[in-house]
């Protein structure tokens, strides 16, 4: 397993230093075990091919799919989780590679990360960028896929009560950011659930479906 590590400062590392400090403990989202929104798409033969998980932290869905017999890359811009990542993929004795890396700014480290990819997958990156980055977020994601490339964007979504968790996400937020960035095609936005630690235990989200041109 192979940590290659591009230049970690990053416009998303400046402004979400509390990623940093949450991955000093357990965050709210490491359930140590896959979500099932993931389980299924992997069921239905949606993910194809290379894999990029775009905000891996500890590599649970990394290691899914590498399982599943996929040659996976995780990037995430915190590197502790990284090392968490590479070492669970060690432990479980399978061949997936983990990067630091920037979300926002994929296409600078696409030759370390072995672009293009056929599949994209975010299970809970896009809800935590700002508004003013989401469209550059999805532009990021478009340079590092192939043409007709599949990507699975699992985001908070607005239907959950206020006051708990990231930002609320509409169905019109996604389609807004995933039409500014050219070249993607939206199939589907879908209800979803996220298990957490959070005391109401699961979550709603969206699960957006989209193919790259």
């Amino acid at each position: 397993m192979d940590g290659v590590r591009p230049d970690p400062v990053s416009p998303v590392a400046a402004g979400s230093r509390a990623f940093f400090v949450a991955w000093e403990g357990t965050p709210s989202w490491e359930t140590r075990r896959p979500q099932p929104v993931v389980t299924r798409l992997l069921a239905e033969g949606a993910i194809r091919g290379r894999v990029l998980d775009v905000g891996c932290g500890t590599g649970l869905h990394a290691v899914q799919l590498a399982r599943a017999g996929h040659e996976v890359v995780g990037v995430d811009v915190v590197p502790r989780a990284i090392e968490l990542a590479t070492a669970r993929a060690d432990e479980a004795a399978v061949s997936a590679r983990f990067v630091v890396a920037d979300a926002l700014d994929l296409a600078r480290h696409g030759d370390a990360l072995g672009a293009p990819f056929d599949t994209l997958l975010d299970v809970g990156l896009f809800h935590v960028l700002q508004p003013t980055d989401r469209a550059r977020y999805a532009s990021a994601v478009a340079a590092v896929a192939r043409p007709g490339a599949a990507a699975f964007v699992v985001a908070w979504s607005d239907r959950n009560p206020f006051g708990i968790g990231p930002g609320r996400i509409t169905r019109r937020e996604l389609r807004g950011a995933f039409r500014a960035a050219a070249g993607w095609r939206i199939d589907g936005i879908d209800e979803a659930q996220l298990e957490t630690l959070l005391p109401m235990s699961t979550v709603h989200v969206w699960l957006a479906r989209l193919t790259r041109r």
